[in-house]
């Protein structure tokens, strides 16, 4: 099974803020197994509040080209207006979740926000 974390942020996030919400999103889906990683969008490469929650998080910080963001679009659940103007994708974090868990894979929480960040989990796990 692979367990991946969508996470899409506004300029500047703190990283204690992206940290915040994504153990929140863990314990909100109940995920007993360790993520895989985090992943974004490759344009938010440049936002050291994503360095900063992964190191501290221990997990490794996946950046994904738009495409694959793209073919997982049609499985998320949620969209945001500003996200599809900006990206053309309904959801960062749901589509960045399902992109890194892979083909098949499914939303176990749907996109959660706060403080200027977004995050989802996604699982190949059939359950």
């Amino acid at each position: 099974m692979t367990l991946a974390i969508g996470v899409g942020c506004r300029k500047n996030c703190p990283g204690g803020a992206i940290e915040t919400l994504i153990r929140r999103a863990i314990l909100r889906a109940g995920c007993a197994e360790a993520p895989a990683a985090i992943y974004a969008h490759a344009a938010k490469n440049g936002e050291p509040g994503l360095f900063i929650a992964a190191e501290r998080l221990g997990l490794p910080l996946v950046f994904l080209p738009p495409q694959l963001l793209q073919e997982a679009s049609p499985r998320a659940e949620t969209r945001s207006v500003k996200v599809e103007a900006l990206f053309g994708l309904p959801s960062l974090a749901e589509t960045a979740a399902l992109a890194g868990a892979g083909a098949g894979s499914r939303l176990v929480l749907a996109r959660i926000s706060a403080a200027g960040a977004s995050c989802a989990i996604a699982s190949t796990d059939p359950q």
